[in-house]
């Protein structure tokens, strides 16, 4: 949490807001969904009302937000809600920075183009994957090479449109990248790793009917991050749904590179970020 103290505190201040962070449970001590069950209860706490009056809360401007793999919990989190009434209702914004989504496709044109991309190369993304989701290691390269969703795999076929990037992606993001979709794959991968096809993990493979009740959202994307297209895709997505979806993407930018915004890591794009990021908060919650 103490990465995250100054951009909080500047988002409090920008926003004139309260801002929780969530201080969910890690890896090794725990493994998907309970980092995912820590930010649920945690939001679910906070939206009770006598909660909310204590902090001075006002109940019509609430915002979840998260970056990276926080994004992703952003992101589930508020699909979860739609499952809990009209507790989704309750937010009015949901602002992803750097998105991770989804665990299928590890050849986006992003992930292709930026394998080996610092901050987060494509081999550490797989390998996390599958920390977070308890698989074995063993399994990175045949995940990388997307053996898990391969053809002769029958849960993947109507969740890979899902992420059919080829139509969802314009032709200026898709350059000369090929879709990799494999005719065999390995089968034992997914009976060992169950949780790649639940969209708790992947929030980006949920049902259009889900996205549909989504809050507006912003979506913030780096050119040079293997993510790049999990928050695209997401964004055409949700707006596909007939969701309000801002896209805020960076030529310049990388993954992580929000919190290179003061002295001594500063980035001119990681101060633009977060300057631009908390504007939007500002004058949409």
């Amino acid at each position: 949490m103490r990465t995250y103290d100054q951009l909080c505190r500047a988002v409090a201040e920008g926003v004139n807001a309260v801002v929780v962070s969530v201080e969910y449970r890690i890896l090794p001590d725990v493994h998907f969904p309970e980092q995912l069950n820590d930010a649920l209860h945690a939001t679910k706490y906070f939206l009770q009302p006598d909660v909310l009056a204590k902090w001075s809360v006002d109940p019509n401007r609430i915002a979840l937000s998260g970056d990276s793999s926080g994004g992703n919990l952003a992101a589930a989190v508020c699909q979860q809600l739609i499952q809990d009434g009209n507790a989704v209702s309750k937010i009015k914004l949901q602002a992803l920075i750097y998105p991770v989504l989804q665990v299928l496709d590890f050849n986006t044109p992003s992930y292709q183009q930026n394998m080996d991309m610092p901050i987060l190369r494509r081999f550490l993304m797989a390998k996390f994957w599958l920390h977070y989701l308890n698989g074995n290691s063993k399994y990175v390269e045949p995940m990388l090479v997307n053996n898990h969703t391969s053809f002769d795999v029958s849960q993947a076929v109507a969740l890979r449109e899902r992420l059919n990037w080829s139509s969802i992606l314009p032709s200026g993001i898709q350059k000369h990248f090929k879709p990799v979709v494999q005719t065999v794959g390995t089968p034992e991968l997914i009976q060992e790793v169950p949780a790649i096809f639940d969209v708790r993990a992947s929030p980006l493979i949920a049902e259009k009917e889900s996205l549909k009740l989504m809050p507006k959202t912003y979506i913030l994307t780096c050119e040079y991050d293997v993510l790049r297209d999990d928050g695209l895709m997401y964004a055409k997505r949700l707006e596909d749904a007939g969701v309000e979806v801002t896209n805020d993407h960076y030529e310049d930018g990388f993954h992580g590179c929000m919190i290179f915004a003061d002295w001594p890591l500063y980035f001119s794009v990681g101060a633009r970020t977060r300057d631009n990021y908390i504007k939007w908060l500002d004058e949409n919650l």
